[in-house]
């Protein structure tokens, strides 16, 4: 299975539009146009058709836990045990 079968996956079970991908994608401060992301869920005998890379697909994932969960809460300092 490809990582553009996995996006395909992954769009459909989440409804997501494109415009939605994209701001998923910003919430892991990765900038895509719409254009690439059009490109990514062509077929793939498609002229215009761009196989989507392990960073696009890994900066998703990143930007789903962020979009599902919210960011990371800061970690708090370690304090001496004195």
């Amino acid at each position: 299975m490809s990582n553009n079968d996995i996006m395909k996956k992954l769009r459909v079970a989440l409804k997501f539009t494109d415009d939605d991908i994209i701001k998923v994608l910003l919430l892991a401060d990765f900038k895509v146009t719409k254009n690439e992301i059009s490109a990514i869920f062509r077929n793939d005998d498609h002229p215009n058709f761009k196989p989507c890379g392990d960073q696009i697909l890994r900066n998703f994932l990143n930007g789903l836990i962020i979009y599902k969960r919210g960011p990371r809460p800061p970690k708090a300092p370690k304090q001496d045990p004195a």
